[in-house]
């Protein structure tokens, strides 16, 4: 694991997103007017780890800035979670070929049985079911990556890393894929 301060990954994030201030200022981007984009999509990995994701623009364009939530869970190995993802987002490109950079948080719910261990008095320990105990955490999250999106609408494709922070820790190389439809 790689782990940064505080200070260094609030300069990455602004880095990141003075990107697209630059972009913007030299006109390599330009707003693909129309009906405003949306979609559906179920995502692996990423933020939200396995979640069902709905994504819109801001403004009546097909590129620029918008946001997403979704909502995911899994369970392994009577472990259950739960994710809440909501990200901000930016799509620089057209023609429905985006790369996508975005910055959020995830909300995570993790459920588990916990037990406790009391050892007899030949040192042989039994195990006593305690009940389900519940850990609550958010994590901040990146996306970097692209996106195909059809003008037209119809299948949506995306793929990239979305680098996760939480307690201190930084992780660069979560990677996410997903399918879905834009409308």
């Amino acid at each position: 694991m790689i782990y940064l301060s505080k200070s260094a990954l609030l300069i990455l994030l602004l880095a990141s997103l003075s990107f697209v201030g630059i972009a913007q200022d030299r006109k390599i981007d330009i707003y693909e007017p129309g009906q405003r984009a949306q979609s559906f999509f179920v995502e692996l990995g990423g933020p939200g780890f396995i979640s069902a994701n709905y994504d819109f623009r801001f403004q009546h364009t097909r590129n620029g800035w918008g946001g997403k939530a979704g909502l995911g869970y899994f369970s392994i190995d009577n472990e259950d979670y739960l994710t809440l993802p909501v990200q901000v987002n930016y799509l620089l490109g057209k023609n429905g070929h985006y790369f996508e950079m975005g910055a959020g948080a995830s909300y995570i719910r993790n459920s588990y049985d916990r037990y406790d261990y009391q050892y007899d008095e030949q040192g042989w320990y039994t195990e006593y079911y305690r009940g389900r105990d519940v850990d609550n955490q958010v994590l901040g999250s990146l996306t970097f990556g692209y996106r195909k999106q059809p003008v037209d609408g119809g299948f949506n494709f995306r793929a990239g890393l979305s680098p996760i922070l939480y307690e201190g820790d930084f992780i660069p190389y979560l990677p996410y894929i997903s399918f879905g439809y834009s409308f």
